[in-house]
């Protein structure tokens, strides 16, 4: 179950952060926060060993008592975070990439809206709603 999905800019400040649990949602700041280490880690490891660097999806960043959290890099640097509730053993990997795939394609709708400003942090509905279905579907 997607408990948390973030959308972080190039900067590494947030575009987009829902949670679940609305009360937990600092928690879920830290965690979205404290896996930018992490995910500058695999894209600076990944760009030395590969100059060609194809693969946006970045796997399990870590794990937690509670949670599980997995990253994503579009070629714009601009990074996506899952946060999935551990109990869930159900969820495989090409599951999260689907997630990912889906939430890079609602990301590059609303980067295709001529109202949007680039940096703005994102209120689509309709990124919104993807959003909630992931959540849901996973769940």
């Amino acid at each position: 179950m997607a408990v948390c999905v973030a959308v972080i800019a190039k900067e590494n400040y947030p575009l987009y952060i829902r949670s679940v649990p609305t009360q937990n949602e600092l928690k879920f700041h830290y965690t979205v926060h404290t896996s930018l280490d992490v995910v500058e880690e695999k894209v600076s490891a990944v760009g030395k060993a590969l100059p060609d660097q194809r693969e946006l999806y970045l796997g399990l960043l870590y794990p937690t008592e509670d949670y599980k959290v997995y990253g994503y890099v579009t070629n714009s640097k601009v990074k996506f975070v899952i946060v999935v509730d551990s109990s869930n053993t159900s969820l495989r990997d090409n599951e999260i990439r689907s997630m990912f795939r889906k939430l890079h394609s609602s990301f590059t709708d609303v980067m295709c809206n001529p109202f949007y400003n680039p940096g703005d942090t994102i209120q689509s509905k309709s990124f919104d709603s993807i959003v909630s279905a992931m959540m849901v579907q996973s769940s």
